[in-house]
Protein backbone atom coordinates (compact mmCIF):
# COMPACT_ATOMS: atom_id res chain seq x y z
CA UNK A 1 0.00 0.00 0.00
CA UNK A 2 1.25 3.13 -1.02
CA UNK A 3 1.23 6.41 0.91
CA UNK A 4 -1.35 7.76 -1.12
CA UNK A 5 -3.67 4.77 -0.29
CA UNK A 6 -3.02 4.71 3.18
CA UNK A 7 -3.95 8.29 3.79
CA UNK A 8 -7.19 7.27 1.71
CA UNK A 9 -8.37 4.59 3.91
CA UNK A 10 -7.33 6.71 6.77
CA UNK A 11 -9.53 9.29 5.73
CA UNK A 12 -12.55 6.91 5.05
CA UNK A 13 -12.03 5.23 8.52
CA UNK A 14 -12.13 8.63 9.75
CA UNK A 15 -14.79 9.70 8.02
CA UNK A 16 -17.23 6.44 8.68
CA UNK A 17 -16.19 7.20 12.43
CA UNK A 18 -17.56 10.76 12.72
CA UNK A 19 -20.45 9.86 10.93
CA UNK A 20 -21.52 6.90 12.70
CA UNK A 21 -23.98 8.45 15.08
CA UNK A 22 -26.21 8.75 11.82
CA UNK A 23 -25.84 5.49 10.91
CA UNK A 24 -28.87 3.42 11.83
CA UNK A 25 -29.40 -0.40 10.90
CA UNK A 26 -32.35 -2.69 10.74
CA UNK A 27 -32.34 -6.91 10.79
CA UNK A 28 -33.55 -9.42 9.10
CA UNK A 29 -34.53 -12.87 10.50
CA UNK A 30 -36.38 -15.87 9.95
CA UNK A 31 -39.13 -18.07 11.41
CA UNK A 32 -37.47 -21.12 13.05
CA UNK A 33 -38.61 -24.96 11.54
CA UNK A 34 -37.05 -26.58 14.65
CA UNK A 35 -36.47 -26.73 18.31
CA UNK A 36 -32.64 -25.96 17.47
CA UNK A 37 -33.35 -23.36 14.92
CA UNK A 38 -35.80 -21.57 17.59
CA UNK A 39 -33.29 -21.31 20.28
CA UNK A 40 -30.69 -19.32 17.78
CA UNK A 41 -33.47 -17.25 16.48
CA UNK A 42 -33.56 -16.69 20.01
CA UNK A 43 -30.23 -15.77 21.05
CA UNK A 44 -29.29 -14.37 18.00
CA UNK A 45 -32.30 -11.23 18.79
CA UNK A 46 -31.29 -11.02 22.08
CA UNK A 47 -27.87 -10.28 20.99
CA UNK A 48 -28.61 -7.96 18.71
CA UNK A 49 -31.70 -6.45 20.32
CA UNK A 50 -28.97 -4.08 22.03
CA UNK A 51 -27.50 -2.35 19.11
CA UNK A 52 -31.29 -0.79 19.00
CA UNK A 53 -32.16 -1.44 15.08
CA UNK A 54 -34.32 0.67 13.94
CA UNK A 55 -36.80 -2.20 13.15
CA UNK A 56 -36.70 -5.62 12.56
CA UNK A 57 -38.07 -7.80 9.88
CA UNK A 58 -39.43 -11.48 9.93
CA UNK A 59 -39.63 -13.21 6.37
CA UNK A 60 -42.62 -14.92 5.43
CA UNK A 61 -43.15 -17.88 3.13
CA UNK A 62 -46.85 -19.39 1.06
CA UNK A 63 -48.91 -20.72 3.92
CA UNK A 64 -50.90 -20.56 6.50
CA UNK A 65 -48.87 -22.51 8.36
CA UNK A 66 -45.23 -20.19 8.10
CA UNK A 67 -47.40 -17.31 8.27
CA UNK A 68 -48.78 -18.17 11.83
CA UNK A 69 -45.31 -18.94 12.64
CA UNK A 70 -44.20 -15.59 11.49
CA UNK A 71 -47.12 -13.75 13.80
CA UNK A 72 -45.88 -15.80 16.44
CA UNK A 73 -42.00 -14.34 16.41
CA UNK A 74 -43.07 -10.85 15.55
CA UNK A 75 -45.65 -11.05 18.61
CA UNK A 76 -43.12 -12.18 20.85
CA UNK A 77 -40.36 -10.02 19.63
CA UNK A 78 -42.90 -6.91 20.36
CA UNK A 79 -43.58 -8.58 23.84
CA UNK A 80 -40.49 -9.56 25.10
CA UNK A 81 -37.63 -7.09 23.97
CA UNK A 82 -39.40 -3.92 22.56
CA UNK A 83 -38.19 -3.96 19.37
CA UNK A 84 -40.35 -2.29 16.75
CA UNK A 85 -41.23 -6.12 14.71
CA UNK A 86 -42.12 -5.50 10.66
CA UNK A 87 -43.90 -8.75 9.23
CA UNK A 88 -43.18 -9.48 5.83
CA UNK A 89 -46.47 -10.04 4.20
CA UNK A 90 -46.87 -11.52 0.69
CA UNK A 91 -50.14 -11.35 -1.85
CA UNK A 92 -49.73 -14.28 -4.12
CA UNK A 93 -51.16 -16.59 -1.96
CA UNK A 94 -53.75 -14.99 -0.44
CA UNK A 95 -56.96 -13.28 -1.45
CA UNK A 96 -57.24 -9.17 -0.71
CA UNK A 97 -59.95 -10.06 2.01
CA UNK A 98 -57.99 -12.81 3.70
CA UNK A 99 -55.01 -9.69 3.33
CA UNK A 100 -57.28 -6.67 4.80
CA UNK A 101 -57.96 -9.40 7.61
CA UNK A 102 -54.02 -10.45 8.55
CA UNK A 103 -53.65 -6.71 8.09
CA UNK A 104 -56.49 -5.81 10.86
CA UNK A 105 -55.19 -8.90 13.19
CA UNK A 106 -51.54 -6.93 12.67
CA UNK A 107 -52.82 -3.83 13.45
CA UNK A 108 -54.76 -4.32 16.89
CA UNK A 109 -51.51 -6.52 17.93
CA UNK A 110 -49.24 -3.58 17.67
CA UNK A 111 -48.05 -3.86 14.62
CA UNK A 112 -47.34 -0.74 12.54
CA UNK A 113 -44.37 -1.84 9.80
CA UNK A 114 -45.35 -4.28 7.03
CA UNK A 115 -42.77 -5.27 4.46
CA UNK A 116 -45.24 -5.59 1.41
CA UNK A 117 -44.11 -7.96 -0.98
CA UNK A 118 -45.54 -10.33 -3.72
CA UNK A 119 -43.96 -13.23 -3.00
CA UNK A 120 -42.78 -16.39 -5.06
CA UNK A 121 -44.69 -17.69 -7.71
CA UNK A 122 -46.31 -21.31 -7.84
CA UNK A 123 -44.85 -23.73 -10.17
CA UNK A 124 -48.08 -23.16 -12.41
CA UNK A 125 -47.68 -20.15 -15.38
CA UNK A 126 -50.75 -18.61 -13.72
CA UNK A 127 -50.32 -15.37 -13.87
CA UNK A 128 -50.90 -13.68 -10.09
CA UNK A 129 -53.51 -11.58 -9.85
CA UNK A 130 -52.06 -8.98 -7.14
CA UNK A 131 -48.84 -7.56 -7.26
CA UNK A 132 -46.76 -5.84 -4.59
CA UNK A 133 -48.09 -2.52 -5.39
CA UNK A 134 -51.45 -3.38 -5.18
CA UNK A 135 -50.32 -4.82 -1.40
CA UNK A 136 -49.51 -1.34 -0.94
CA UNK A 137 -52.36 0.27 -1.79
CA UNK A 138 -54.33 -2.70 0.22
CA UNK A 139 -52.23 -2.22 3.27
CA UNK A 140 -52.89 1.92 3.10
CA UNK A 141 -56.65 1.40 2.87
CA UNK A 142 -56.42 -0.78 5.61
CA UNK A 143 -54.52 1.52 8.22
CA UNK A 144 -51.58 3.79 7.82
CA UNK A 145 -49.16 1.27 7.79
CA UNK A 146 -45.32 2.49 7.55
CA UNK A 147 -44.53 0.16 4.63
CA UNK A 148 -41.20 -1.23 2.82
CA UNK A 149 -40.91 -3.20 -0.19
CA UNK A 150 -38.01 -4.74 -1.99
CA UNK A 151 -36.12 -3.30 -4.87
CA UNK A 152 -33.40 -4.89 -6.84
CA UNK A 153 -29.96 -2.83 -8.04
CA UNK A 154 -29.06 -5.88 -10.59
CA UNK A 155 -32.54 -6.02 -11.77
CA UNK A 156 -35.32 -8.49 -10.57
CA UNK A 157 -34.91 -11.63 -12.45
CA UNK A 158 -38.43 -11.85 -13.75
CA UNK A 159 -37.77 -8.69 -14.81
CA UNK A 160 -37.87 -7.81 -18.76
CA UNK A 161 -35.35 -5.30 -18.53
CA UNK A 162 -34.09 -2.95 -16.16
CA UNK A 163 -35.98 0.19 -16.70
CA UNK A 164 -39.56 -2.00 -16.28
CA UNK A 165 -38.57 -3.20 -12.81
CA UNK A 166 -37.57 -0.04 -11.69
CA UNK A 167 -40.81 1.97 -13.19
CA UNK A 168 -42.50 -1.55 -10.70
CA UNK A 169 -40.44 0.08 -7.98
CA UNK A 170 -42.09 3.43 -8.70
CA UNK A 171 -45.44 2.25 -8.38
CA UNK A 172 -44.51 1.10 -4.72
CA UNK A 173 -43.35 3.93 -3.64
CA UNK A 174 -46.55 6.13 -5.64
CA UNK A 175 -48.88 3.67 -3.91
CA UNK A 176 -47.37 4.57 -0.58
CA UNK A 177 -44.32 2.88 0.29
CA UNK A 178 -42.56 5.11 2.61
CA UNK A 179 -38.70 2.67 1.69
CA UNK A 180 -37.04 0.64 -0.24
CA UNK A 181 -34.66 -2.46 0.54
CA UNK A 182 -32.36 -4.06 -1.60
CA UNK A 183 -31.68 -7.33 -2.47
CA UNK A 184 -27.93 -8.53 -0.97
CA UNK A 185 -25.50 -7.02 -3.29
CA UNK A 186 -21.64 -7.04 -3.58
CA UNK A 187 -21.63 -4.38 -6.88
CA UNK A 188 -21.05 -0.96 -5.00
CA UNK A 189 -21.41 0.82 -8.06
CA UNK A 190 -24.53 -0.97 -9.01
CA UNK A 191 -26.25 0.29 -6.27
CA UNK A 192 -24.88 4.09 -6.72
CA UNK A 193 -25.96 3.77 -10.22
CA UNK A 194 -29.50 2.22 -9.20
CA UNK A 195 -29.71 4.96 -6.29
CA UNK A 196 -29.03 7.38 -9.01
CA UNK A 197 -31.56 6.15 -11.45
CA UNK A 198 -34.52 6.21 -8.78
CA UNK A 199 -34.16 9.55 -8.08
CA UNK A 200 -34.03 10.35 -12.41
CA UNK A 201 -37.32 8.56 -12.35
CA UNK A 202 -38.94 10.39 -9.40
CA UNK A 203 -38.25 7.85 -6.69
CA UNK A 204 -38.15 9.92 -3.71
CA UNK A 205 -37.72 7.58 -0.84
CA UNK A 206 -34.57 6.10 0.95
CA UNK A 207 -32.85 3.48 -0.62
CA UNK A 208 -31.54 1.09 2.03
CA UNK A 209 -29.12 -1.17 1.00
CA UNK A 210 -29.28 -4.81 2.17
CA UNK A 211 -25.99 -6.43 3.63
CA UNK A 212 -25.63 -10.26 3.48
CA UNK A 213 -22.55 -11.29 5.69
CA UNK A 214 -20.92 -14.47 4.18
CA UNK A 215 -19.98 -17.14 6.58
CA UNK A 216 -20.78 -20.04 3.77
CA UNK A 217 -19.74 -18.92 0.04
CA UNK A 218 -21.46 -22.30 -1.32
CA UNK A 219 -24.63 -21.36 -0.01
CA UNK A 220 -24.12 -17.78 -1.59
CA UNK A 221 -23.42 -18.82 -5.07
CA UNK A 222 -26.86 -20.77 -5.12
CA UNK A 223 -28.73 -17.57 -3.70
CA UNK A 224 -26.91 -15.09 -6.15
CA UNK A 225 -27.51 -17.64 -8.81
CA UNK A 226 -31.58 -17.50 -8.02
CA UNK A 227 -31.81 -13.85 -7.46
CA UNK A 228 -29.35 -12.33 -10.39
CA UNK A 229 -26.87 -11.40 -7.99
CA UNK A 230 -23.62 -10.70 -9.59
CA UNK A 231 -20.87 -12.13 -7.42
CA UNK A 232 -17.28 -10.39 -8.52
CA UNK A 233 -14.20 -12.66 -8.95
CA UNK A 234 -12.89 -10.99 -6.02
CA UNK A 235 -15.07 -12.47 -3.73
CA UNK A 236 -13.86 -16.38 -5.68
CA UNK A 237 -10.70 -15.51 -4.66
CA UNK A 238 -11.50 -14.43 -0.73
CA UNK A 239 -13.26 -17.30 -0.13
CA UNK A 240 -10.89 -20.15 -2.22
CA UNK A 241 -9.61 -22.70 -0.09
CA UNK A 242 -11.86 -22.11 2.90
CA UNK A 243 -14.17 -24.92 2.46
CA UNK A 244 -13.29 -26.24 5.45
CA UNK A 245 -12.39 -23.24 7.69
CA UNK A 246 -15.50 -21.68 9.00
CA UNK A 247 -13.36 -18.96 11.29
CA UNK A 248 -11.65 -17.65 8.21
CA UNK A 249 -14.85 -17.36 6.15
CA UNK A 250 -16.49 -15.35 8.66
CA UNK A 251 -13.15 -13.11 8.87
CA UNK A 252 -13.48 -12.70 5.28
CA UNK A 253 -17.23 -12.10 5.44
CA UNK A 254 -17.05 -9.66 7.98
CA UNK A 255 -14.25 -7.93 6.46
CA UNK A 256 -16.26 -7.30 2.91
CA UNK A 257 -19.33 -6.50 5.07
CA UNK A 258 -17.53 -3.44 6.94
CA UNK A 259 -15.62 -2.55 3.79
CA UNK A 260 -18.84 -2.19 1.67
CA UNK A 261 -20.57 -0.14 4.53
CA UNK A 262 -17.69 2.15 4.99
CA UNK A 263 -18.06 3.12 1.40
CA UNK A 264 -21.89 3.29 1.12
CA UNK A 265 -21.72 5.44 4.23
CA UNK A 266 -18.83 7.74 2.59
CA UNK A 267 -21.46 8.14 -0.53
CA UNK A 268 -24.07 9.63 1.64
CA UNK A 269 -25.98 5.96 3.03
CA UNK A 270 -27.25 5.92 6.71
CA UNK A 271 -29.51 2.81 7.01
CA UNK A 272 -28.30 -0.28 6.38
CA UNK A 273 -30.14 -3.69 6.43
CA UNK A 274 -29.02 -6.78 7.09
CA UNK A 275 -29.86 -10.11 6.13
CA UNK A 276 -28.39 -12.31 9.59
CA UNK A 277 -30.06 -15.83 8.38
CA UNK A 278 -30.88 -16.15 11.95
CA UNK A 279 -27.11 -15.76 13.23
CA UNK A 280 -25.65 -12.77 15.06
CA UNK A 281 -22.06 -13.06 15.27
CA UNK A 282 -20.84 -11.48 12.06
CA UNK A 283 -23.69 -8.90 12.05
CA UNK A 284 -22.36 -7.73 15.85
CA UNK A 285 -19.08 -7.94 15.13
CA UNK A 286 -19.85 -5.71 11.97
CA UNK A 287 -21.85 -3.55 13.51
CA UNK A 288 -19.59 -2.74 16.55
CA UNK A 289 -16.95 -1.91 14.33
CA UNK A 290 -18.44 0.44 12.47
CA UNK A 291 -19.40 2.58 15.96
CA UNK A 292 -23.03 0.95 16.64
CA UNK A 293 -22.85 -0.52 20.04
CA UNK A 294 -25.12 -0.72 23.09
Amino acid sequence: MNYRSARQLDSLNRTVSELSADLQVSFEFFPPNSPEMETTLWNSIERLAPLSPKFVSVTYGAGSGTRDRTHGVIKRIQKDTGLVAAPHLTCIDASPDELKQIAKDYWQSGVRHIVALRGDLPESNQKPEMYAADLVSLLKGVQDFEISVAAYPETHPEAPNAQFDLLNLKRKVEAGANRAITQFFFDIDAYLRYRDRCVSVGIDVEIVPGILPVSNFNTLKRFAGLTNVHVPNWMYNMYQGLEDDPTTRNLVGASIAIDMVKILRSEGVENFHFYTLNRSELTYAICHTLGIRP
